[in-house]
């Protein structure tokens, strides 16, 4: 699958309706590529005009400035503003809700505001307008599916109900956790959690939610965060589940189950 940089579409005088912001985890983290790809071919399939940085696309500094560091995040938004504004970029979505609360949230105060949508967001509109045509008795027709809320997709952007109702469309059975939507448990990743050592305690937080997950029977675990995704599926291994218990991002299985 072949997918256009901004720029090139640029210089063909078709300029890009959207732009796919990947993100770092999307990038370069070869389970979160897969999520990416996912999602990206969802995009083609129904003839959205999108585009993405490419090499051009930098970290949004989200790491950076959760870990304190506000002179290396205003650094990196700056340059990564000056390219948005310059391609005259209007509407980004993306898979990563770190991305999205950051660009959404905090670039609008050092010059860069655009519409930002979260992928899940995305998809549930592209279901709803009919855009999205899914397999009638697919892959997870009747499955239990849990899904784990994002801290910075529901507690911080209030967005839970998009999610589920993707999921829903899938004809899966969705249980929900003991702790979820507003108080949902974090997956231990947040706050720039992700790049440091952890600290003592009784019990990894991932292991903590990965055990309400299997509390639920359900033997897929939907996540929107590839953050989460990579804690929760670290959290199956722990408890050697891999046999029973897979974790896929919204858009893996809304991929898998549409038709063409």
């Amino acid at each position: 699958m072949q997918v256009r940089t901004v720029a090139e579409m640029i210089a063909a005088g078709t300029p890009p309706d959207i732009l796919f912001w990947v993100g770092c985890s999307g990038s370069f983290d070869q389970r979160a590529q897969k999520i990416t790809k996912a999602f990206a071919t969802i995009l083609t399939k129904v003839g959205i005009n999108f585009a993405v940085l490419g090499k051009e696309e930098c970290c949004t500094g989200d790491p950076a400035r959760r870990a304190g560091n506000e002179f290396m995040f205003q650094m990196m938004a700056y340059q990564n503003i000056q390219i948005l504004n310059g391609y005259g970029i209007k509407k980004i979505v993306t898979a990563c809700p770190h991305c999205f609360n950051i660009l959404k949230n905090e670039y609008p105060e050092l010059g860069g505001t655009y519409e930002v949508i979260h992928h899940t967001s995305f998809l549930q509109e592209l279901i709803d307008e009919g855009k999205i045509t899914l397999r009638e008795g697919g892959s997870f027709k009747g499955k239990r599916i849990t899904f784990h809320d994002s801290c910075y997709l529901g507690r911080a952007n209030d967005i839970y109900d998009a999610p589920r109702k993707v999921l829903e469309a899938l004809d899966a059975e969705l249980v929900e956790m003991k702790r979820c939507r507003s108080k949902g448990l974090c997956c231990g990743a947040g706050g720039a959690q992700m790049f440091k050592e952890e600290e003592k305690g009784n019990l990894r937080i991932n292991q903590e939610r990965i055990q309400e997950a299997l509390e639920t029977e359900a033997p897929i675990v939907a996540a929107a965060c590839p953050f989460c995704n990579t804690m929760l599926t670290d959290g199956v291994k722990q408890k050697e589940q891999e046999d029973s218990v897979k974790v896929f991002d919204v858009a893996e299985l809304v991929a898998a189950s549409m038709e063409g």
